[in-house]
């Protein structure tokens, strides 16, 4: 089958445009399209939302789609080359008239599935180390990285209580036992625990970081 993609952005768009081009191509070819699919939707929304993404899950091996242009399938790389992967490794052969792509199954498509995927990797490779960057950068800044610091209403209770936690502690009593009588997690406990007998007594005064 052969299915003809059209897709404006706005209301103020006509898809007449689109459609003398696609007919003037099918004539010169000899082509007849089966199915037109026209739709209003920004180029930035996912395609698998789209109608676009509909079409191609139902297309078959040896279909062909027709569009005036690869930018109507997405309004970038990754996103148009997403696309032509996908209809690529389904047999899906894609035409752009103005663009003058012929994607069949051929080396062509090879190719453009290759272009993707080292594209995809690039990209992944580049918002990780992006990330590594700021978080370094934030670091060497002095920005304290993490949860922010506060102290809990359930530490206070446990900082009053330390010295009944410590006669719990000396007369062999379960961590675990002693965090479910101040109703914490015995994990939580511990380190409650661990940080206030580690502390000074002016650290002590201080706000305790959770």
């Amino acid at each position: 089958m052969i299915y003809a993609y059209i897709r404006v952005s706005t209301e103020m768009q006509t898809s007449q445009s689109q459609e003398f081009e696609i007919r003037k191509y099918c004539s010169r070819h000899g082509l007849v399209v089966d199915r037109w699919v026209t739709e209003q939707v920004s180029g930035t929304k996912p395609v698998e939302k789209r109608t676009l993404g509909r079409i191609i899950r139902k297309m078959q091996r040896g279909d062909m789609l027709l569009c005036t242009e690869l930018s109507r399938l997405g309004r970038n790389m990754l996103m148009v080359m997403s696309t032509l992967n996908s209809c690529s490794s389904k047999g899906i052969a894609i035409h752009s008239i103005k663009d003058h792509f012929d994607l069949s199954d051929n080396i062509n498509s090879k190719i453009i599935a290759f272009a993707f995927a080292l594209a995809a990797e690039i990209e992944r490779n580049l918002i990780s180390q992006r990330t590594r960057e700021a978080l370094a950068a934030k670091k060497q800044a002095g920005v304290r990285l993490g949860r922010p610091p506060g102290r809990s209403k359930k530490y206070d209770k446990i900082k009053s209580s330390m010295p009944e936690i410590e006669k719990m502690l000396n007369e062999r009593m379960p961590v675990s036992r002693i965090a479910k009588k101040f109703r914490v997690h015995r994990n939580t406990m511990s380190r409650y625990i661990k940080n206030l007998q580690m502390a000074g007594p002016e650290e002590k005064s201080t706000p305790f970081d959770l």
